[in-house]
């Protein structure tokens, strides 16, 4: 970041004088707090603060300042640091447009675990520091877009230090064994539009496939659109609109030619990956009914199976309690019944269209004891499987 203060910078900051001033009021007001206006390169232009008139101009509270600007600027969120004066110190930038030309300081005595008179408890110290944000942006002396994206750059940075960190619990030789691990968890999540889960897996999976294909661009190029057409076509399972997807992916895979350096590819990714969630909370009912629908459709392939909830809510990429409710909102029962009268439904069709035995049939429908499937079946039916089967083929 710039560190030296160009005529520009100084037209700029001139202009915000007034702006400042409102804020430094309502500063005060809020928090009773003082707040100065500084430049990029620490020195305060305007206003004084809760440390010394010295610290000022002395060297070092003026580098104090301006590394508070800059990392403030850098992470997008104010920050905190303990000035030379022992005070805790946290800064704002002040932006014209996407360019930082100075910042917003305010300082507070450090607490301490006496809590001497004078200083602040830590929860209000925290509830000033982002009030100090929360003016800027109100009254338009910072970029708060600029800060969202600078917050999110530094978010997935520390998602992908900790993707390094779990994969140092692997040993992938291949990129096929990375794809074999990590691709059915990255699926569900995109499915289910968890895009926290999604980032952190889409992480590990770009760190094992730097490491193995690091000196093949061409090849790393390839895994990234195989790993856009696999989000992409998870997310139309999901129910996200087919054309909405192309639409937005068509710009965004014709640039990916041009892009280079794992930091750039990194951020195309990502982004890549936002769009696509977009796509599917852009229609927030559909994904359910196709999950659901999926649901049912194993339920139906593996009834002679001793199917559990848990293990079908995976299927349906929905969690168990979720899962549960969104059946019990759409068929009026539980998982349970709704699984019991699947079993006794193929059953009946089973009697009428088959000459298998009534043991068989209780197998094959899930039941693993006849004289409950008798039970139940006439629960459901009014009829024993005997008398059912025997009713049918009368009429």
């Amino acid at each position: 970041m710039q560190t030296v203060k160009s005529e520009a910078d100084g037209v700029a900051l001139e202009s915000v004088r007034s702006r400042y001033q409102a804020l430094a009021e309502a500063y005060a007001s809020a928090w009773g707090l003082p707040c100065v206006l500084a430049d990029l390169n620490g020195q305060v232009i305007e206003g004084s603060g809760e440390c010394p008139a010295a610290c000022a101009v002395h060297a070092e509270c003026i580098a104090a300042r301006q590394r508070a600007i800059q990392e403030s600027a850098r992470w997008g969120e104010p920050f905190i640091l303990l000035c030379p004066q022992d005070n805790l110190l946290w800064a704002v930038p002040v932006m014209d447009n996407m360019r930082v030309v100075g910042g917003l300081i305010a300082a507070t005595r450090t607490p301490t675990p006496d809590h001497s008179a004078g200083a602040l408890p830590v929860k209000v110290i925290r509830e000033a520091v982002a009030g100090l944000q929360a003016l800027a942006v109100e009254l338009n002396l910072t970029n708060a877009a600029y800060l969202e994206l600078q917050r999110l750059a530094a978010q997935r940075e520390s998602e992908r230090a900790r993707a390094i960190h779990q994969l140092k619990n692997h040993t992938y030789q291949t990129i096929r064994e990375v794809y074999l691990v990590e691709e059915p968890a990255l699926i569900s999540a995109v499915k289910q539009g968890d895009r926290r889960t999604a980032r952190g897996i889409l992480n590990r999976v770009l760190v094992g496939i730097y490491f193995l294909g690091r000196d093949r661009p061409a090849l790393l190029k390839s895994l990234l659109l195989e790993l856009v057409v696999m989000m992409s076509r998870s997310a139309v399972e999901a129910g996200a609109d087919p054309s909405e997807l192309l639409g937005a992916n068509y710009s965004s895979l014709a640039a990916l030619a041009g892009i280079e350096g794992e930091e750039a590819l990194t951020t195309w990714l990502v982004a890549m990956l936002e769009r696509i969630m977009d796509a599917i909370n852009a229609n927030p009912q559909y994904p359910i009914s196709v999950m659901l629908g999926k649901a049912i459709q194993y339920m139906q392939e593996h009834l002679h199976e001793d199917l559990s909830r848990d293990e079908v809510a995976r299927v349906a990429c929905l969690s168990p309690s979720h899962f549960s409710r969104v059946v019990k909102h759409t068929f009026g029962q539980s998982f349970t019944d709704l699984l019991t009268h699947m079993r006794v439904d193929r059953a009946k069709e089973l009697l009428i269209r088959s000459e298998k035995s009534l043991i068989q049939i209780c197998l094959e429908c899930g039941f693993n004891d006849q004289s409950y499937f008798t039970k139940v079946f006439q629960k459901v039916t009014g009829y024993t499987p005997g008398e059912f089967r025997r009713r049918q083929r009368a009429l």
